[in-house]
C-alpha cells in the first residue's frame, strides 16, 4: 500500500477521487497532466494495493472509486506509529531536562 503512495501521480489520482467521487480513466486523464495510458497503469497499481476499486459499470462507463477501509487502516497504523514516536520523544525530552546542568539557571 505504501509503495503505491510513493508516486505523486497516484497520490493525485487518490486526491481527485476523494474530491470529485468515482471517475473513469478518461475522466481522470482529462483532469491530470498525464496520458490516459499512464492513468490506467497507475489505477491498476492503486487497485492492486487495495486503495481503490472498479465500481459497477454503467454502459461503457467503468468508474474507479476509493476504498475508505484501506485508507482508514493505513491511517490507524500511521497514527499508532506517530504516537509511539511522540512517547519516545517526550521521554527523551524529560531525560534531557533532568540532566541539563543549566536547568533553573536564569542567567
Amino acid at each position: 500500500m505504501f509503495a503505491a503512495l510513493t508516486e505523486p501521480i497516484r497520490r493525485a489520482l487518490l486526491d481527485e477521487l476523494a474530491r470529485a467521487g468515482p471517475a473513469t480513466v478518461t475522466e481522470l486523464a482529462r483532469r491530470l497532466p498525464v496520458s490516459r495510458q499512464a492513468v490506467a497503469k497507475h489505477l491498476g497499481q492503486l487497485t492492486e494495493a487495495g486503495l481503490i476499486s472498479l465500481g459497477e459499470p454503467t454502459g461503457r462507463r467503468h468508474p474507479y472509486r476509493l476504498e475508505p477501509a484501506a485508507i482508514r487502516t493505513a491511517q490507524v497504523w500511521l497514527a499508532t506509529l506517530a504516537n509511539r514516536w511522540d512517547e519516545r520523544l517526550a521521554a527523551l525530552e524529560h531525560a534531557l531536562d533532568a540532566t541539563d546542568p543549566n536547568d533553573g539557571d536564569t542567567r
